[in-house]
């Protein structure tokens, strides 16, 4: 199949699973005004997607089982950090099978992702590299040269531009395998590049316990949990567990939690009626009983009242997310 489209959000709950094979749970760290653009491209063996996002924030990243993703930041200033590693120009993320990685930003940020099958990347990178590429049994972070990488991001920009603005192009059969052939090749070198971060056994120890400490929160959205019972949760002291989360989070852990539950109150309330719901419920549902304080909180991050948040027809997700392509997605 061979398609393509954009899409623009300003609701964090809608765009979390927007990206094909993606999962993308956001928690927004700053006051500002959300807005996503997403345009996303299938061309036979190929998806590829490009994620401009206007909000600084931590994002938990939950990857597909099976395809084989690389994923790369195109824009650096400020420098996003992923799975504790502030990312340097050049450099690009080859992702084990079903990933979990968490990645912050302390501004707007630009995201770029391509993903294949493993049977595709063993046939395509024989020819190449002499050898079949195998899907990495860990996370690497590589750095390609400067002309593969030059050749990865003009390729991926051209596949974006033409999607968003000429999406009739791509889905002509012999542009679509012309770019597919283009972008296989340089896909394929930069995979073979060096790792160029040493710490890889610490790396993935301490991301490991990241997803851990991920999972123990979402699994106690409506009863907030002590950093003693969350570490003793996931098994290890709350000192490692504080260590991780400052290298992954840029905060502790729990500021990261209060801030999760804020944004999780602000997705319901985006989507409650307010003639039937007050911010009180919502709050208790998930586990904030002090709600002087919370309203504090929660309009220093988003820059408005809780009732606000709710009242404010305009603001509803079902309003505010629209599609660029109003006809609908071009595939062929």
């Amino acid at each position: 199949m061979i398609g393509c489209g954009t899409a623009t959000f300003t609701d964090p709950e809608d765009y979390r699973v927007s990206v094909p094979g993606v999962s993308i749970n956001l928690v927004l760290t700053a006051p500002c005004n959300f807005k996503v653009r997403l345009t996303w491209i299938e061309i036979r063996r190929l998806r590829v997607a490009r994620c401009e996002e206007s909000a600084p924030r931590v994002a938990f990243v939950a990857l597909a089982q099976g395809p084989i993703f690389v994923s790369f930041p195109i824009r650096h200033d400020p420098p996003p950090v992923w799975s504790g590693v502030e990312m340097r120009p050049g450099e690009i993320v080859l992702h084990r099978s079903g990933d979990r990685i968490y990645q912050r930003t302390s501004g707007a940020g630009r995201l770029g992702l391509i993903s294949l099958v493993p049977k595709d990347l063993a046939a395509f990178s024989q020819a190449p590299m002499n050898a079949e590429l195998a899907p990495p049994p860990a996370t690497k972070i590589l750095r390609p040269s400067t002309e593969l990488v030059a050749d990865l991001l003009r390729l991926h920009a051209q596949a974006s531009r033409l999607a968003g603005t000429k999406p009739d192009t791509i889905v002509d059969r012999k542009v679509a395998r012309a770019l597919e052939h283009d972008l296989l090749h340089v896909l394929i070198n930069c995979m073979a590049a060096d790792e160029v971060h040493a710490d890889v056994g610490s790396r993935q120890r301490h991301a490991k316990i990241m997803a851990q400490f991920e999972s123990v929160l979402a699994s106690h959205d409506g009863a907030p949990r002590s950093m003693p019972e969350i570490a003793a949760a996931i098994g290890v002291p709350e000192r490692t567990l504080r260590k991780c989360c400052a290298e992954f989070l840029g905060m502790s852990p729990g500021q990261y939690a209060r801030l999760r539950r804020l944004n999780l109150v602000r997705a319901a309330l985006r989507r409650a009626d307010p003639a039937t719901t007050s911010v009180g419920t919502v709050a208790r549902q998930y586990g904030i009983s002090e709600l002087g304080r919370f309203a504090v909180a929660y309009r220093t991050i988003f820059g408005e009242t809780p009732s606000a948040t709710l009242r404010n027809l305009h603001s509803r997700p079902n309003l505010h997310s629209a599609r660029d392509n109003p006809s609908g997605n071009v595939k062929s």
